[in-house]
């Protein structure tokens, strides 16, 4: 008797289990297979500084954003393990043959790791960057790409904007490790040697004869105009209207979080609750910001939620409302505290503590599907100029895992506290790296800045405001390398009763505003 109840518990454990799994298989199915039948490689085409490696570096960033695997391929690193010492421009000469080998050489390994990532790492998509300006490596790409049932792709950029191409070789190649030496008179007169080294033989796409069918876009002149010629898939047709988009121009981008609202001194999430007092006076403190560092130019953009319009509305400027920018919506579980939705649905809060990128609340999104909402909001954002976007936390944590280049795993634990401003400021040809991080302990932000990377001395603008007292604002001196990211915490101690540096308890938990921080926090970061 005992064996067959025995059994019977172990069959129902057993079912319950495989309805568990099931569960969360499906939420983890990946967006990459409804957009790819076949593994693709894009190989970017183009004479030296025409933005090649800029564009397969974002590229890559919003295609891995989006839920596609890809991976980029640097030829030029490839080379530098070849060969330690660059010497000079002689180097690229056609007539040079041994150093001709030693670069066909170089492909074809970097051919074979493509290989390698498509086949056995999960990849869909890798990013061949490198100058490809013969015929000759544009067939043995496209002979091992047959070989390996791989389409291809390519991405030409021309650019003949002599003012174009120096800012690149200046922002960029100067800090290359083909030049140690930094001087820029060096630096610029070697380039440009070299770019007259590819120019004997290069052959751009020929899209009315000898390449009419293959698939490309030819970009010239930073994004002016673009052809397009037979495009395979639906994937090629998203890579084409994401590059479409990508503008090359200066910019800054700054995401803060609505007010505090009565539903997070609650501790409920989601619902369209109002600002609560403290709310009101981060309004009046971002308001402020913006008067303060004289931001005339700036948009203003927020959800068609009322804590993000009543945030906008003390700015005294014009702002869209964008329903995209809505918070993640919670389904049942809406304005729900997550003790009350741990006691209600106890299944539900442990698959969401199991994976939370692809949890899916009951009736209700996922961080994924919060992902796919808000891609027509990274677009604009690519072709605007300076914008402030008012919005939550979960929109903000998937904005800013596309600009920092976050993994699914890391977006859902992103720090966003409340009453804080970040500044992203991209430039304009540079690498993507992050040099520092944000450490939230205690109800204190500390800064931890990697060596050598540092911000520009006006772009670190941090705003204090205490209780009813007056604005105040300092630039720390740092040596800069870089544009970069700015944490500028708009400090509001909205209880008097506590001391800057203190935490008030009620507000400590990772979904809470932390309301005082001991000081301004800056992340260095090139975009």
């Amino acid at each position: 008797m005992s064996a067959t109840i025995q059994r019977e518990t172990s069959s129902a454990n057993s079912a319950e289990a495989k309805k568990t799994e099931l569960r969360v298989n499906k939420n983890k199915c990946s967006w990459a297979s409804y957009m790819t039948n076949s593994p693709t490689v894009i190989v970017m085409i183009g004479l030296p500084a025409r933005g090649k490696t800029y564009m397969s570096k974002k590229l890559t960033r919003y295609l891995n954003w989006i839920g596609v695997p890809t991976k980029v391929f640097n030829l030029g690193v490839y080379r530098r393990e070849a060969v330690k010492a660059y010497k000079s421009y002689d180097f690229f000469r056609h007539d040079n043959k041994e150093a001709m080998e030693i670069r066909k050489q170089c492909a074809l390994v970097a051919l074979e790791d493509v290989k390698g990532y498509l086949t056995e790492e999960g990849g869909q998509i890798a990013v061949f960057d490198a100058t490809n300006t013969t015929r000759e490596r544009r067939d043995l790409i496209l002979d091992f790409g047959k070989e390996n049932a791989f389409k291809v792709f390519f991405v030409e950029s021309v650019c003949d904007d002599p003012e174009v191409i120096a800012a690149n070789i200046l922002e960029v190649k100067v800090s290359s490790p083909d030049y140690p030496e930094r001087h820029r008179e060096r630096v610029m007169d070697d380039f440009l040697k070299r770019i007259e080294c590819y120019k004997v033989t290069y052959q751009p796409l020929d899209p009315d004869d000898y390449d009419k069918d293959l698939s490309f876009i030819k970009v010239e002149n930073v994004g002016r105009r673009f052809l397009v010629n037979r495009v395979q898939d639906y994937i090629q047709s998203r890579i084409v209207y994401y590059l479409m988009n990508i503008q090359v121009h200066s910019h800054s981008l700054y995401l803060c979080r609505h007010g505090e609202s009565n539903h997070n001194m609650e501790g409920r999430i989601g619902g369209d609750s109002e600002l609560s007092p403290g709310g009101k006076k981060f309004a009046h403190a971002l308001r402020g910001f913006i008067e303060e560092h004289k931001l005339s130019d700036l948009k203003v953009w927020t959800s068609q939620l009322r804590r993000t319009i009543q945030t906008a509305e003390e700015l005294i400027v014009p702002y869209e409302q964008w329903k995209i920018l809505n918070e993640i919506d919670a389904g049942v579980c809406e304005e729900m505290t997550y003790d009350m939705i741990q006691n209600s649905f106890p299944e539900e809060f442990a698959l969401r503590d199991q994976d939370k990128y692809h949890y899916r609340y009951l009736g209700g999104e996922s961080y994924q599907d919060l992902v796919q909402r808000l891609e027509p909001v990274i677009m604009e954002l690519e072709r605007q100029g300076n914008v402030l976007v008012i919005c939550h936390q979960a929109v903000m944590r998937c904005l800013l895992a596309y600009f920092l280049d976050k993994s699914a795993d890391d977006l859902p634990y992103l720090k966003c506290p409340l009453h804080t401003v970040l500044k992203l400021s991209p430039v304009a040809y540079g690498k993507t790296f992050l040099a520092g991080g944000i450490v939230m302990l205690e109800g204190h932000v500390r800064m931890s800045l990697q060596e050598g990377y540092h911000m520009r001395e006006e772009d670190v603008f941090p705003v204090t405001h205490n209780h009813d007292g007056p604005f105040t604002s300092k630039s720390i001196p740092l040596q800069s390398t870089c544009l970069g990211v700015t944490l500028i915490p708009l400090t509001i101690n909205t209880n008097p009763t506590i001391a800057p540096g203190e935490t008030n308890p009620r507000l400590v938990s990772e979904e809470h505003f932390l309301p005082v921080l001991s000081g301004p926090a800056t992340v260095g970061l090139c975009l």
